[in-house]
């Protein structure tokens, strides 16, 4: 092996990964687009991330100073139903909502008091369908027709010292990503039960996990229970959407970290060559790396007509019979065992680690520490001196 020709196969090496990391960046570009194109349309479409916050009511004190009253229990039915739209490479995280919520406001005072009974709604561009505000119950309940200000529905009842008013709030909505309860800060919340019904098992909790550490499968999902009994500075609850596999950015990750594979077959091919006394030039590697390349290339622009795992196979099948059929026409039979082997492990295992959260270190390790160990022991007998040129240890 001439000094040369490693130096020309380190630059065809440079050169593969500057082509590599330029393909991450136009397929980075790509997925933004798409995500900025559509980001805002599946938004109005659906609704955006969505926020209930805890009613309360208002009165007017004695001294004319206003009064911020909690519910005196709550029980708050919530219905999650995943819905996740795909546009471009993207996965959006859309659901549909059904929230109920029976609130009871008690007159603690001495004097008969007006309570302004505040209902704020979900932000943003939401849609709220099938929704209505009771005050009260058989035949005294009274359907209230207000119309929100500001996203607030406010109405208002007379109750007498002790008197209690059971208050059912429901509608229908969709939104994005994360839905969200909360309540007001340093509040005391008393008697409050919050049960979540899920149609998905994949759950995560941003805010607070369940009080009840029971998991009911309902379906194909959760049944999950918060309950306060009297609590102050109580943490709100939320329920972040499943993770969806987003085919741009693995396609990116995949060419961004796509020299280390070819590094190593690279390492492996040029070790194994040498070794077994088979000489091939840097014309050789050219095609090899072109080889390489073929897979992300190909892998990323198939995306938008092909799902995302079909895409992968069929492109590391194509690099795989372009590497490995051009390394067995070259090189023989040993070194394309070799390839088959080195390249399914580098490209398409290191690859497919990207489809797995925090799998992507753990495999390019055990990746490196096996082939550090094949390569030992292969070439522990090999007379680096009759291959290399210069001096050999000498056993004792």
């Amino acid at each position: 092996m001439k000094l040369t020709h490693l130096i020309a196969i380190t630059i065809i090496f440079v050169c593969t990964t500057i082509a590599w990391w330029l393909l991450g960046a136009v397929i980075t570009q790509r997925t933004s687009h798409v995500s900025y194109q559509t980001g805002d349309s599946v938004s109005g479409r659906w609704g955006p991330p969505l926020l209930q916050k805890h009613p309360g009511a208002r009165y007017t004190s004695s001294s004319g100073s206003k009064v911020t009253l909690q519910p005196a229990n709550s029980d708050v039915q919530v219905k999650l139903a995943y819905q996740p739209v795909k546009m471009g490479l993207l996965w959006h995280r859309t659901y549909g909502l059904q929230f109920e919520g029976a609130y009871t406001f008690t007159n603690n005072t001495a004097i008969t008091q007006t309570l302004d009974i505040d209902i704020e709604l979900p932000a943003g561009n939401t849609l709220l369908d099938k929704i209505n505000f009771t005050l009260g119950t058989g035949e005294k309940a009274r359907r209230s027709v207000a119309a929100p200000e500001q996203g607030v529905i406010t109405d208002s009842v007379q109750l007498a010292p002790g008197e209690s008013i059971p208050v059912t709030v429901s509608y229908i909505c969709r939104g994005m990503d994360l839905w969200r309860y909360a309540f007001s800060d340093a509040s005391r919340i008393r008697d409050f039960t919050l049960t979540m019904t899920t149609d998905f098992t994949d759950v995560n909790f941003p805010i607070s996990s369940p009080t009840d550490p029971n998991r009911r499968p309902v379906g194909n999902g959760l049944q999950l229970i918060w309950k306060y009994e009297d609590a102050i500075s109580a943490p709100g609850i939320g329920m972040e959407m499943p993770r969806e596999l987003n085919a741009g950015p693995v396609a990116a990750q995949i060419s961004f970290y796509a020299p280390l594979s070819l590094l190593l077959f690279f390492a492996v091919i040029l070790i194994t060559a040498i070794s077994r006394g088979v000489s091939l030039h840097p014309v050789n590697y050219v095609f090899l790396a072109a080889g390489f390349f073929a897979f992300p290339l190909l892998f990323s622009y198939m995306l938008d007509v092909v799902p995302v795992h079909l895409s992968f196979v069929i492109a590391a099948l194509a690099s795989l019979l372009l590497v490995c059929g051009y390394l067995r026409a070259a090189a023989g039979e040993f070194i394309f065992r070799v390839a088959v082997v080195a390249q399914t492990a580098y490209m398409v295992l290191f690859s497919y680690s990207f489809f797995f959260k925090g799998l992507t270190g753990l495999t390019l390790t055990l990746g490196g520490i096996v082939t550090l160990g094949v390569l030992m022991a292969l070439t522990a007998k090999v007379d680096w001196s009759e291959r290399l040129g210069g001096l050999s240890p000498k056993l004792a």
